[in-house]
């Protein structure tokens, strides 16, 4: 019996969207009770086609969005004004969250904390090149200028 496979968790049979031989009774028994796979029909097949598709275009506007905000992000230079010390310390020191809330007020640019990669929080005026993990494959470098007010 020839099955199409919709779930990407079928490790040994393929991956989703997969055309695969099984045995009768596991894919009339376990396979398509559970959706887990389709018969294989000329429509399903078509179906499975559109889907692929579409599931394509969407990875691939996603993607461009995501590189989109990249170069956004390569191209900023941000300015953080502060009290500091004669030796250039700072009297507080600058986090992850206020880069982000300056980040959303200054560029309407909105990220979770986890994506911002700060080791440290900056003590001391300077410019600093913040790296900024956009997906798990790209990652951009953020511009902050620390000066005196």
């Amino acid at each position: 019996m020839k099955v199409i496979l919709l779930d990407n968790n079928m490790e040994k049979l393929g991956k989703e969207g997969d055309v695969v031989e099984v045995k009768d009774g596991y894919g009339r028994n376990y396979l398509i009770p559970n959706k887990l796979a389709l018969l294989a029909t000329k429509a399903n097949l078509k179906k499975v086609d559109q889907l692929k598709q579409e599931r394509t275009k969407k990875e691939e506007k996603q993607k461009q969005s995501l590189m989109d905000l990249k170069d956004k992000l390569e191209g900023l230079s941000l300015t953080v004004t502060t009290e500091a010390k004669d030796d250039d310390t700072l009297y507080g020191n600058i986090g992850q969250l206020q880069i982000i809330k300056l980040l959303k007020e200054k560029q309407e640019i909105e990220l979770p904390k986890e994506k911002l990669s700060l080791q440290e929080p900056i003590d001391k005026l300077g410019v600093y090149k913040i790296p900024i993990k956009i997906d798990k494959d790209l990652e951009a470098n953020l511009r902050l200028w620390v000066v005196r007010k």
